[in-house]
């Protein structure tokens, strides 16, 4: 399943919409990766709302993602993480440490709006 990747003004959003294969994860950090730079994007969300299960794999992808984009000049926002995954997270140790996260897509959005523009390099 590819996961769609939208563009809306400087942020690019993509939207994955189940479980994903660790080779469809890889490719979303590629395209996203590609994707910033082509588009001049300054912001990222990733939304994770529909996603009931997210393993130690995943969990690394999104990382890497978020410090991809931060290295090619884009802040980025993981938003909708649902209880259940939040909590089988907690219980494997698995951390989102240093990463923004936000329960919906309006409010990740209004924390990349927020994102001092220094540290966004504009």
């Amino acid at each position: 399943m590819t996961v769609p990747i939208l563009k809306q003004g400087s942020v690019l959003i993509a939207c994955v919409q189940s479980a994903l294969t660790d080779g469809e994860l890889s490719q979303l950090r590629d395209e996203l990766a590609q994707g910033i730079g082509r588009y001049r994007a300054t912001g990222v969300i990733v939304d994770v709302s529909a996603v009931d299960v997210l393993d130690s794999f995943g969990s690394r992808t999104l990382r890497s993602i978020v410090f991809i984009a931060r290295l090619r000049g884009a802040e980025t926002v993981v938003v909708g993480i649902q209880p259940e995954v939040a909590y089988a997270m907690v219980q494997l140790g698995l951390t989102m440490e240093g990463i923004a996260t936000a329960l919906d897509m309006e409010e990740g959005l209004a924390l990349l709006h927020a994102v001092p523009r220094a540290r966004r390099g504009v």
